[in-house]
């Protein structure tokens, strides 16, 4: 067919053939050209970690994608947090927003990490919510918050947490002086270690969230002696609020989200949040938050990015008054 046609014009169009197809033949619509990335800012097996590979793994038959996780743990969740906020807003690298690092962080690690809460990110969905609990070995002879608060003045009473700087670690400061009790921070990189050295009889108690330690207070394992929720867990009806107890300061409820770097284009915004809505809405989720005593968060898009702006602005004298430090 290419008869008649002068050997230039046939060796210009072999040329134009083996170029590379140009940026809109090459990439594949979203999400269609790879896996996507979601970085979780704590290690592996923690509240957050299983609220999110839970609501990962429906997500993935709404978006057609599969969704990996990757666990980037330290200083308070702001590595992971600033990691995420670097990346490019393709849509193909997400971030498992947590309180500790967006609303507790901007604050506490000021002058060391280089993201906004707000600016730095497009919030797509304010996805589980959970209060956290002061809970023993018990095998102690520790039943009430009562006692807990006696016998730290014979010798000081140690708490795990996930790490400095969490819910978790606030809380513990906020009773140490609503009580006068003597307690001593012990951080950790997960609620796991922190859990299972409990158990093990480490350290006396530990400070984590009802996501967490739900299965443990159901087998015995753990024993909870009061919860920073503003009511009673309906799931657990035994265990009084701090509030209750006379300590109306103790109160804090954890959260989870689901952000992607700012700039990220608001279609793919859009399909994320009816993902995110999808699975939450499923048996599945629906029977394992239930299992775990999690609130399913329903907060989306715009309203998510609200939600962010006024945690920030609610922790952050907080945080100042409590005097705590990354060190």
């Amino acid at each position: 067919m290419f008869a008649g046609l002068p050997r230039r014009r046939l060796l210009q169009g072999a040329a134009l053939l083996a170029l590379p197809a140009g940026p809109a033949m090459a990439q594949a619509p979203w999400p269609q050209a790879r896996a996507i990335n979601v970085v979780v800012p704590f290690g592996a097996g923690g509240a957050t970690d299983i609220a999110a590979r839970v609501i990962a793994q429906e997500m993935q038959a709404s978006l057609g994608q599969s969704l990996v996780l990757e666990n980037r743990g330290g200083a308070g969740s702001t590595l992971g947090t600033g990691y995420a906020a670097r990346q490019a807003p393709d849509g193909y690298t997400l971030l498992i927003t947590t309180i500790s690092g967006l609303a507790i962080g901007q604050t506490l690690y000021r002058g060391r990490i280089q993201y906004d809460a707000d600016t730095s990110f497009a919030h797509i969905a304010i996805m589980m919510g959970t209060p956290y609990l002061l809970c023993v070995d018990p095998r102690l002879p520790i039943r009430s918050l009562a006692d807990y608060v006696a016998a730290s003045q014979s010798r000081v009473m140690d708490y795990g947490t996930s790490g400095v700087g969490g819910v978790a670690h606030l809380i513990g400061l906020r009773l140490a002086r609503a009580t006068g009790a003597k307690l001593e921070h012990v951080p950790y990189r997960g609620s796991t270690q922190a859990i299972t050295d409990v158990m093990a009889g480490v350290v006396p108690s530990v400070m984590d969230s009802l996501t967490a330690t739900s299965a443990h207070l159901r087998s015995g394992a753990l024993r909870a002696l009061a919860t920073s929720a503003p009511e009673r867990s309906p799931d657990f009806p035994d265990v009084p609020t701090f509030r209750e107890l006379g300590y109306p300061d103790v109160v804090a409820d954890g959260w989870a989200g689901l952000a992607a770097p700012a700039g990220t284009p608001r279609p793919v915004l859009e399909k994320l949040a009816e993902a995110v809505r999808k699975a939450q809405d499923s048996p599945n989720v629906q029977r394992r938050f239930a299992e775990t005593s999690t609130t399913a968060g329903r907060l989306y898009l715009d309203a998510a990015q609200d939600f962010v702006r006024r945690e920030v602005a609610s922790w952050k004298p907080v945080i100042e008054a409590s005097g705590i430090t990354p060190d």
